[in-house]
């Protein structure tokens, strides 16, 4: 059984930080980026932004 890592995707429209997400746990990106979109702007943004960068650096690039 291959175990997952939680890596940034190729499938990417910024960091491919959302992407990464949705592929480890098996569901659409589109729904991670609209759940990051509405926290981000429901937690007045700078939370959200925070969070994304924090990740961006933490997160290692998919391998191919």
């Amino acid at each position: 059984m291959e175990s997952k890592k939680l890596t940034r995707s190729n499938n990417k429209m910024v960091a491919g930080v959302c992407a990464g997400i949705a592929e480890y746990f098996d569901i659409d990106p589109t729904l991670v980026r609209v759940c990051y979109a509405a926290l981000s702007i429901f937690s007045a943004g700078f939370p959200g932004l925070l969070l994304y960068i924090i990740l961006m650096i933490i997160m290692p690039q998919k391998e191919w």
